[in-house]
């Protein structure tokens, strides 16, 4: 057999000059990555010993309370559910009397997604159910076979869980929760988790006492944890002296100001670190993590934008077109004006004054714009409105397809 041939050095190749030119700083990137599962958690010990003491009669061929994971972004609950899960394939390798199950009710955010995603995880047989293609009740029905054959304990964790809840109401964990009144020889005990604390408020009162049997609340991480966990992950992810001695310190600080919110500490040290390879730099700085920090921004801000309804986009677009002539900060008015004006020229109808305020209003808890009340003395108050997005986002939106037309008039103006 013929073996294709390796590329000379001195041939020209498109990744030649960056595999030359790269300075390698961290030795092993997946440690950095969120979805890393390490052998310990610091500051989460006590979850972990609550968590365990809850679901260990499973070991023996008992079913658990169904538990509640309440806690906010980046506090560890994801970590410490999939840890536990890796520790329970430890205690039965061969998961004769448990098996543990985790759905990210975001990524399968459909009734049918969520069902499948339990089968799929417990049949060896991927064909024996499709990936669509049925009806619910008939995936239940084979759901529910599927798990009693089995004969042993189900942990089913279901992240994300009320993404699906308000998507698509909560006729499935009714189904899930009372499961073990049909089967006779396996048992479901299910872990939900999410970072809504008014999650209960979703469910029907049949469901509710059903879920949340045991409760479990995730607090911030402090600063000082925050940089325990850093600290952890950098031992293993750098060689010593690749970070300045303020990265780590710096890193948790900016975190822990967003809510304690490990994800984002462990994310701005991974992309400040690849900033600094990028630019052939032998230390990670502060400076790194300041870019870091602002590129973060900067992808939270165009995921939320993208996201956006047509009439919010709209409304943006005017307060853009306002700024860019010279109406900044500009009044309720005036926004409403130019809104007006962008939904005539790109055909789309027009909402009410009040429809817009409560935009408005959005927009500026997204962080978009920054709306003001402004005293006027006897003449009242008004609510001065600008843009808090930088030149390069104004750009990606003025360029939507959505505009189209709007920018089609303006270069026929402007000629």
């Amino acid at each position: 057999m013929e073996m294709a041939a390796v590329p000379m050095e001195n041939e020209d190749n498109i990744f030649t000059q960056y595999v030359k030119n790269r300075h390698k700083l961290v030795k092993n990137s997946k440690i950095l990555q969120t979805t890393y599962i390490p052998d310990k958690l610091p500051h989460r010990k006590d979850k972990i010993d609550a968590i365990v003491e809850i679901i260990a009669p499973a070991l023996s061929g008992d079913k658990p309370s169904n538990i509640l994971v309440i806690g906010k972004t980046g506090t560890g609950k994801t970590a410490v559910m999939n840890f536990i899960g890796k520790e329970l394939k430890k205690a039965d390798p061969d998961q004769n009397n448990i098996c543990f199950v985790y759905v990210n009710c975001e990524v399968n955010d459909t009734a049918y997604g969520i069902l499948y995603s339990i089968s799929n995880q417990i049949v060896k047989d991927i064909n024996k159910i499709p990936f669509t293609g049925w009806s619910l009740d008939k995936i239940l029905s084979a759901l529910t076979e599927i798990l009693d054959k089995e004969n042993k304990v189900f942990i089913i964790v279901l992240d994300e869980i009320d993404r699906s809840i308000q998507k698509n109401g909560d006729d499935i964990f009714y189904y899930l929760t009372t499961i073990n009144e049909v089967l006779q020889y396996s048992r479901v005990s299910l872990i939900g988790i999410t970072n809504n604390a008014k999650f209960t408020e979703l469910l029907s009162p049949k469901i509710k006492s059903r879920l949340g049997e045991e409760k479990l609340v995730f607090p911030p991480y402090g600063v000082d944890q925050l940089q325990d966990i850093l600290y952890d992950r950098a031992s293993m992810a750098f060689d010593k002296g690749v970070l300045d001695d303020d990265v780590i310190p710096y890193c948790a600080a900016l975190s822990a100001q967003e809510m304690g919110d490990a994800r984002r500490a462990l994310e701005l040290l991974r992309i400040s670190a690849e900033i600094a390879e990028r630019n052939g730099d032998f230390k990670v700085t502060s400076a790194h993590v300041r870019s870091a920090r602002s590129k973060i921004e900067v992808d939270a801000i165009v995921e939320v934008i993208k996201t956006l309804t047509i009439q919010s986009k709209i409304l943006l677009m005017g307060i853009i077109r306002n700024s860019e002539k010279g109406l900044s900060p500009a009044t309720t008015g005036d926004t409403y004006t130019s809104y007006k004006f962008v939904c005539e020229c790109i055909g789309q109808s027009v909402l009410s004054q009040r429809r817009i305020t409560g935009l408005i209003q959005e927009l500026d808890m997204l962080g978009i714009i920054h709306a003001k009340i402004k005293s006027n003395g006897r003449t009242g108050r008004t609510k001065e409105i600008e843009l808090c997005i930088p030149k390069d986002i104004v750009e990606m939106v003025k360029s939507d397809e959505l505009f189209s037309d709007f920018r089609s008039r303006k270069q026929t103006t402007l000629m």
